[in-house]
Protein backbone atom coordinates (compact mmCIF):
# COMPACT_ATOMS: atom_id res chain seq x y z
CA UNK A 1 0.00 0.00 0.00
CA UNK A 2 1.68 3.45 -0.85
CA UNK A 3 2.16 5.52 2.06
CA UNK A 4 1.57 8.66 -0.29
CA UNK A 5 -2.26 7.78 0.17
CA UNK A 6 -2.09 7.18 3.59
CA UNK A 7 -0.12 10.76 3.98
CA UNK A 8 -2.66 12.72 1.94
CA UNK A 9 -5.52 11.17 4.05
CA UNK A 10 -3.75 12.01 7.22
CA UNK A 11 -2.66 15.96 5.64
CA UNK A 12 -6.38 16.52 4.71
CA UNK A 13 -7.05 15.08 8.82
CA UNK A 14 -4.77 17.01 10.21
CA UNK A 15 -5.76 19.83 8.67
CA UNK A 16 -9.81 19.50 9.49
CA UNK A 17 -8.96 19.15 12.52
CA UNK A 18 -6.90 22.93 12.83
CA UNK A 19 -10.08 24.06 11.57
CA UNK A 20 -12.35 22.28 13.84
CA UNK A 21 -10.16 23.37 17.26
CA UNK A 22 -9.12 26.78 16.04
CA UNK A 23 -10.76 28.24 13.50
CA UNK A 24 -14.12 27.70 13.57
CA UNK A 25 -14.34 28.26 17.54
CA UNK A 26 -13.01 31.83 16.87
CA UNK A 27 -15.80 32.51 13.80
CA UNK A 28 -18.66 31.15 16.45
CA UNK A 29 -17.22 33.25 18.76
CA UNK A 30 -17.26 36.31 17.05
CA UNK A 31 -20.50 35.42 15.25
CA UNK A 32 -22.02 35.22 19.24
CA UNK A 33 -20.70 38.51 19.82
CA UNK A 34 -22.65 39.80 16.90
CA UNK A 35 -26.08 39.39 19.11
CA UNK A 36 -29.66 38.10 17.96
CA UNK A 37 -28.50 33.78 16.85
CA UNK A 38 -31.44 33.52 15.42
CA UNK A 39 -31.18 35.52 12.22
CA UNK A 40 -27.68 35.30 12.56
CA UNK A 41 -26.60 33.82 9.48
CA UNK A 42 -22.54 33.90 10.11
CA UNK A 43 -23.52 31.88 12.90
CA UNK A 44 -25.62 29.08 11.47
CA UNK A 45 -23.09 28.64 8.44
CA UNK A 46 -20.12 27.99 11.49
CA UNK A 47 -21.98 25.38 13.07
CA UNK A 48 -22.88 23.84 9.67
CA UNK A 49 -19.47 23.73 8.61
CA UNK A 50 -18.46 22.75 12.51
CA UNK A 51 -20.76 19.43 11.60
CA UNK A 52 -19.66 19.13 8.29
CA UNK A 53 -15.71 19.08 9.41
CA UNK A 54 -16.85 16.48 12.25
CA UNK A 55 -18.70 14.16 9.83
CA UNK A 56 -15.42 14.67 7.04
CA UNK A 57 -12.94 13.72 9.77
CA UNK A 58 -15.05 10.22 10.61
CA UNK A 59 -15.06 9.92 6.91
CA UNK A 60 -11.14 9.94 6.69
CA UNK A 61 -10.53 8.01 9.87
CA UNK A 62 -12.42 5.20 8.80
CA UNK A 63 -10.96 5.38 5.17
CA UNK A 64 -7.18 5.43 7.19
CA UNK A 65 -8.17 2.37 9.02
CA UNK A 66 -9.44 0.92 5.78
CA UNK A 67 -6.21 2.09 3.87
CA UNK A 68 -3.84 0.79 6.31
CA UNK A 69 -5.51 -3.00 6.85
CA UNK A 70 -4.87 -3.64 3.24
CA UNK A 71 -2.30 -6.58 3.47
CA UNK A 72 -0.57 -7.28 0.04
CA UNK A 73 0.36 -10.75 1.18
CA UNK A 74 -3.35 -11.08 1.02
CA UNK A 75 -3.68 -9.94 -2.28
CA UNK A 76 -4.37 -13.20 -4.47
CA UNK A 77 -1.60 -14.55 -7.63
CA UNK A 78 -2.87 -14.62 -10.77
CA UNK A 79 -6.12 -12.82 -10.25
CA UNK A 80 -7.21 -9.35 -10.63
CA UNK A 81 -7.10 -7.63 -7.19
CA UNK A 82 -5.77 -4.19 -5.78
CA UNK A 83 -2.39 -3.09 -7.79
CA UNK A 84 -2.89 -5.58 -10.53
CA UNK A 85 -2.64 -4.31 -14.09
CA UNK A 86 -4.96 -5.54 -17.14
CA UNK A 87 -5.07 -5.36 -20.35
CA UNK A 88 -8.56 -5.59 -21.53
CA UNK A 89 -9.53 -6.03 -25.34
CA UNK A 90 -13.18 -4.12 -26.50
CA UNK A 91 -13.83 -6.54 -29.50
CA UNK A 92 -16.71 -3.98 -30.36
CA UNK A 93 -14.25 -0.71 -30.38
CA UNK A 94 -11.12 -3.39 -31.60
CA UNK A 95 -9.14 -2.07 -29.21
CA UNK A 96 -6.97 -2.88 -26.05
CA UNK A 97 -7.17 -0.93 -23.42
CA UNK A 98 -4.76 -0.99 -19.92
CA UNK A 99 -6.24 -0.44 -16.81
CA UNK A 100 -4.02 -0.35 -13.09
CA UNK A 101 -6.27 -1.21 -10.04
CA UNK A 102 -6.16 1.02 -7.32
CA UNK A 103 -7.38 2.83 -4.48
CA UNK A 104 -10.14 5.54 -4.98
CA UNK A 105 -7.87 7.98 -3.33
CA UNK A 106 -5.47 6.88 -6.26
CA UNK A 107 -8.29 6.93 -9.13
CA UNK A 108 -7.00 8.81 -12.41
CA UNK A 109 -9.70 7.43 -14.84
CA UNK A 110 -7.42 9.64 -18.00
CA UNK A 111 -4.10 8.04 -16.52
CA UNK A 112 -5.68 4.60 -16.63
CA UNK A 113 -6.04 4.30 -12.99
CA UNK A 114 -9.53 2.56 -12.25
CA UNK A 115 -10.76 2.42 -8.56
CA UNK A 116 -11.53 -0.73 -7.05
CA UNK A 117 -14.85 0.27 -6.09
CA UNK A 118 -15.79 1.48 -9.85
CA UNK A 119 -17.86 -0.48 -12.37
CA UNK A 120 -15.23 -1.35 -14.24
CA UNK A 121 -13.12 -2.35 -11.54
CA UNK A 122 -15.67 -3.99 -9.27
CA UNK A 123 -16.49 -6.27 -12.55
CA UNK A 124 -12.57 -7.00 -12.32
CA UNK A 125 -12.19 -8.22 -9.48
CA UNK A 126 -11.09 -11.58 -8.56
CA UNK A 127 -10.84 -12.42 -12.75
CA UNK A 128 -8.17 -13.79 -14.39
CA UNK A 129 -6.13 -13.69 -17.50
CA UNK A 130 -8.63 -14.78 -20.46
CA UNK A 131 -11.77 -14.47 -18.84
CA UNK A 132 -14.78 -12.42 -20.57
CA UNK A 133 -16.20 -9.44 -18.66
CA UNK A 134 -19.08 -7.32 -18.52
CA UNK A 135 -19.11 -4.05 -17.20
CA UNK A 136 -22.07 -1.61 -16.77
CA UNK A 137 -21.44 1.66 -17.80
CA UNK A 138 -23.51 4.92 -17.91
CA UNK A 139 -23.71 4.87 -21.48
CA UNK A 140 -24.39 0.99 -21.30
CA UNK A 141 -23.06 -2.64 -20.88
CA UNK A 142 -19.66 -3.18 -22.16
CA UNK A 143 -17.67 -6.44 -23.08
CA UNK A 144 -14.09 -7.08 -22.78
CA UNK A 145 -11.23 -9.85 -22.52
CA UNK A 146 -8.66 -9.63 -20.19
CA UNK A 147 -5.53 -10.37 -22.10
CA UNK A 148 -3.24 -9.68 -20.05
CA UNK A 149 -2.99 -9.59 -15.98
CA UNK A 150 0.27 -8.31 -14.10
CA UNK A 151 -0.12 -8.64 -10.26
CA UNK A 152 1.40 -7.16 -7.73
CA UNK A 153 3.14 -10.01 -6.67
CA UNK A 154 4.05 -10.72 -10.38
CA UNK A 155 5.45 -6.86 -10.22
CA UNK A 156 7.36 -7.47 -7.19
CA UNK A 157 9.22 -10.51 -8.92
CA UNK A 158 9.67 -8.58 -12.23
CA UNK A 159 11.24 -5.53 -10.20
CA UNK A 160 13.74 -8.20 -7.87
CA UNK A 161 14.60 -9.59 -11.47
CA UNK A 162 15.59 -6.50 -13.11
CA UNK A 163 17.80 -5.49 -9.50
CA UNK A 164 19.24 -8.76 -9.78
CA UNK A 165 17.59 -10.62 -7.56
CA UNK A 166 16.37 -13.93 -7.34
CA UNK A 167 12.60 -14.82 -8.64
CA UNK A 168 10.44 -16.03 -5.50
Amino acid sequence: MSENIKQKLQKEMDELDTELRVHLPQQIKTAKEWGDLRENAEYHAALARQQFVQARIRDLRQRLSEVSSIDPSKVPHGKAAYGSTVVLYDEERDEEITYRLVTAEESDPPAGLISTTSPVGRSLMGREEGDEVKVQTPAGARNFEIRSLKTLHDEAREAAQGEGGKPD
